[in-house]
């Protein structure tokens, strides 16, 4: 038993000699192709948080009425269509209220320009809110953290 604990503690003295000495470098050779890993990764969860859970980005639409008359939600939508071709619009219906909103901004300083417009013909509480919108990220789009 004696002789095995000599053993013991004479390759632990070697082993702490073999450290003690060793030299307090490390040299680590990484592939270049982790940076661009690395990147893609970060990328992707930038993009990640800008959505929601049913898959649509996170950005802003003007709401322009809400109502409690399906009617009259439809007709401030055809006028919206009419006079803003280029902006979709939607009808959301939220118990008991029939509210309608405009466009897929993913900046709100995007959706005050409209909002400036819109204030000239709907006077009434025309207001951006959050919300899901329809968007397509181009490879060129910078991403925005909000």
């Amino acid at each position: 038993m004696l002789f095995r604990v000599n053993i013991y503690l004479l390759g632990i003295g070697i082993s702490v000699a073999g450290v003690a000495s060793a030299n307090d470098s490390v040299v680590v050779k990484k592939d270049a192709r982790l940076d661009l890993l690395t990147a893609k990764q970060i990328a992707m969860n930038k993009r990640l948080s800008m959505m929601t859970p049913n898959g649509m980005y996170k950005g802003f639409r003007i709401q322009v009425i809400s109502t409690s008359r399906r009617d009259d939600a439809f007709k401030v939508r055809a006028d919206l269509i009419s006079q803003f071709p280029d902006q979709k619009t939607y009808v959301v219906f939220q118990s008991p209220s029939f509210k309608v909103r405009i466009g897929n901004f993913l900046k709100k300083e995007e959706a005050e320009k409209l909002k400036a417009q819109l204030n000239k013909l709907y006077p009434n509480g025309v207001y951006i809110v959050d919300d899901g919108i329809e968007y397509t990220l181009k490879e060129e789009d910078e991403i925005i953290t909000q």
